[in-house]
This record gives C-alpha cells, structure tokens and sequence, in this order.
C-alpha cells in the first residue's frame, strides 16, 4: 500500500485509485437513468415527476453515510499516513455501525413526518400519490443506501477502489433486472422502482461487507473494536458533516428548483428531472475522480509529503477540466435526442433540452469546485470545506434563483445554477491560494 502512495508515479497511483470509482459513479448513474428510463415508459408524466420529486431521499441518505464514510475515510488515510493502523481499525468500525444507527433514526422520522415533508419537495394533487408509494418503501429500507457509503469510501483508503467498484456494479445490475419487472410487467409504478433501489442496494451492502471482512487489513466491521475517543469522533465529524452538508444541498436544491419550476406545471418539472439525471453522468464521472485521488491527498497529506501533495491536486485539476470540456460539449450537441429517449412529448422534449444544455454549460466549474472540495476535506481544513459545501447548491444558489425569479421569470430561474458554480469555483479558488499560502510560510518560518 506504501508503495502506491507513496512511491508510484503520479499518474499511474491517480488511475488506480480513480478509475474504480469512476466506474462506480457511472454505473450508478446508468442505473439512476435506466430507473428514469423505466418509470418514463409508462408515458405518465404524473408518474416521471412523482418519482423525481424523491430523488432528494437518495441525497439525504447518501449526505448521512458522507458523514461517516467521507469524515471517516478522510481521517483514516490520515491515520495511514502516520501509520497509526490500530487506532484507524477503531475508527473504521466507529463509523460503520454510526452509519447504520442514525440512518435508521433518520428513517423513522421522514415516515411520521410524510405529508409536511413530501409537500416541501414540489408534491401537487397529481403527482403525490407516485410520490408517496415511492417514498413510503424507500423510507423502509432506507438505511441500505447510507451503509453501503462507509465501508466503500473506508476501503479505498486501503486502495481497495477495485472490491468498492464490484460491490456497487453488483447491486446496479440487479437494480435494473428488478426494475422492468416490477414497473412494467408487475404494474406497480413508482412503488416497483422504489423496491428494485432496495434490493439493489442490499446486495451491494452484502458484497461491501463482506470484502472488508476478508480483504482489508486495517478496515473492519467489528463490534468490539467501535470504542472512540471522543477527539477522534470529532475528527470524523468536523470532515463528514461538510461532506454530507454538500449532499444536503444536493436535496435542497433540487427541492427548491422543483419549486420554482412546478407553477409552470409538471412538463417542466418531469423535464428537470430527466435533464438533471442525464448532466450527472457528467458530474458523476468528475466525482469518481475526485473522490478517487482523496485518498491519495489525505495519505501523503498525513506523511507531510507536500511536494508530491501538490503535484497530485494539480494532475486532478487537469483531469476534471479535460473531462468536463469534452463530455459536457458533445451531451450539449445531441441534447435534444437524449431527451426524447425518456419522454416523447414535445415540451418535455423542449424543456428538457433547454435545462440539461444549462445545467452542463458551467461543467468546468464544477469540476474545479470538487478539486478544492475534496483538497480541504483530505488535509482537515473543516472551515474551508463548509463553506464549499453550503455555497454552490446552497446560499449562494438560493441568492440567485430567488433574484433570477424576480428580474427574468423562468429564464432566469434555469440559469440560477450556472451562476451559482461560476462563484463557487472562484471561492474555491481563494480559498485554496490562501491555504497554499499559510502552507509556505509556514515551511519557511
């Protein structure tokens, strides 16, 4: 493992770590569009805009596992970076079975509090009854999805991207064999895609777990080793909950943007729907990246090798740009027959070109603003990655769409996004001069 972290080139130790979980996001962005493809063929925009309204629930579950799986991962490879292997097994286990309680907690929660909390997130009389079937069962088992996040996210700390990769893939496929069978042949709509997400997930949990059982050798998912300190809880809390503050906004701004949409009817927001799930094949592949080099941060971060820790963060930053300047130009050339794909009703078709070619058009930016994300995450800079994390999709989202409501309607309601990643990317990118710059200073004092 030393090795790979510490010795490989640049290159090659980035594409090891990376591409696994590039692959990882892609199959589950494939899935995320397989489900929309699926549920889109019953022709019942009702149905397409009541299961989109839920796509917050995914958010909301992965935001708690990023608080245990991210906050730990980012404080494990640390620890491996010192070589304090067994107070790493501690907080590896801490985090698994933190993931697994509060998840339930959460769960119990949104299933009393149903109707306040589905009304919030754009339901209207014709599309909460879908809402409500696909919320209800995914709330059930709502807790596989935050435990499939921490021991993937702690294995890659270990280089174990590959196992992750499998764990996930499995449960994808499974996903969309399930998923046709119960929307189509089993007629049970929205409640049929919320159980194949389920099933799907309780294999990838299966697979997960049990690669961290018999292939790590730091990683575990033992009872008797979940004892912490409380400083090293802090630890993993001061990381993960900025992480997963960066999903939250994922649901609040998805939420407010159906909003915003749903008085222009439910064309407009089916068509968000279909816009966001197919730009986040982009995004997820920048994700995969970035979340794939955190490791590679956090670890030669903790040995103190900054040298190496700079050329690392530069090789990320051109990989995102590359990345997002081609994929998000050839999705913006055909976007108009990726749409149609899910939905043949023109305006759909319209609408939903004209929102993925926004949604893509500031990629770049984004791209950066996971680079810097992940950096304050993987070197502890807790203050750094909150104000990251509650900017893009969160204050300064909501400060544009709200303007661009009031000055341009619905034009300006579209392009709240786009402004919105242009000055989080320029925050980020003083945020990060200004640590390089206490970094050096510091080396010279």
């Amino acid at each position: 493992m030393e090795n790979l972290f510490e010795q490989a080139p640049i290159r090659q130790a980035y594409f090891k770590l990376a591409m696994p979980v590039v692959l990882s996001m892609l199959a589950s962005m494939i899935y995320n569009l397989a489900d929309t493809f699926f549920v889109s063929m019953t022709q019942n925009t009702a149905l397409v805009a009541g299961v989109s309204l839920c796509t917050p629930l995914f958010n909301l579950m992965i935001a708690l596992g990023d608080v245990f799986g991210l906050g730990g991962s980012a404080y494990v490879s640390r620890l491996l970076g010192q070589q304090k292997n067994q107070l790493a097994r501690h907080v590896s286990s801490w985090c698994f079975y933190g993931g697994i309680f509060s998840s339930i907690g959460l769960a119990v929660l949104m299933l009393i509090f149903e109707r306040p909390i589905l009304m919030a997130l754009g339901a209207t009389s014709a599309t909460y009854g879908y809402a409500a079937q696909f919320y209800r069962i995914f709330n059930i088992g709502a807790a596989l999805v935050t435990i499939s996040i921490v021991p993937g996210n702690l294995m890659r700390t270990e280089g174990r991207a590959k196992e992750n990769m499998i764990g996930t893939v499995g449960g994808i496929v499974l996903n969309v064999i399930c998923d046709p069978i119960f929307i189509l042949v089993l007629h049970m709509g929205a409640a049929g895609a919320a159980l194949a997400n389920l099933i799907g997930y309780t294999l990838t949990d299966i697979i997960l777990i049990q690669y961290v059982r018999r292939r790590c050798h730091v990683i575990n998912v033992n009872w008797h080793e979940v004892s912490l300190k409380r400083s090293d809880v802090w630890q993993v809390l001061v990381i993960g909950i900025p992480a997963s503050i960066t999903n939250l906004m994922i649901s609040y701004q998805t939420a407010l943007f159906n909003n915003y949409l749903a008085r222009y009817g439910a064309d407009r927001v089916a068509a968000l729907g279909i816009a966001t799930k197919v730009s986040q094949v982009v995004n997820a592949i920048m994700v995969g990246f970035a979340f794939g080099a955190q490791p590679l941060i956090g670890y030669n971060y903790g040995a103190e090798n900054h040298d190496r820790l700079r050329k690392i963060i530069r090789f990320d930053l051109l990989v995102e740009v590359v990345w997002s300047l081609v994929m998000a130009t050839l999705m913006i050339l055909v976007a108009p027959w990726i749409v149609a794909l899910f939905l043949k009703n023109p305006a759909v078709i319209h609408y939903g070109a004209q929102l993925l070619r926004v949604l893509l058009i500031t990629t770049l930016f984004a791209g950066a603003i996971l680079v810097y994300t992940t950096v304050f995450q993987s070197t502890a800079k807790a203050l750094n990655a909150l104000l990251m994390s509650v900017s893009r999709q969160g204050v300064i989202f909501t400060i544009a769409i709200v303007v661009g409501s009031l000055l341009f309607g619905y034009t300006g309601i579209i392009w709240s996004q786009a402004v919105a990643d242009v000055l989080t990317a320029l925050l980020g990118w003083g945020l990060y001069r200004r640590q390089v710059a206490k970094a050096n200073q510091q080396l010279t004092a």
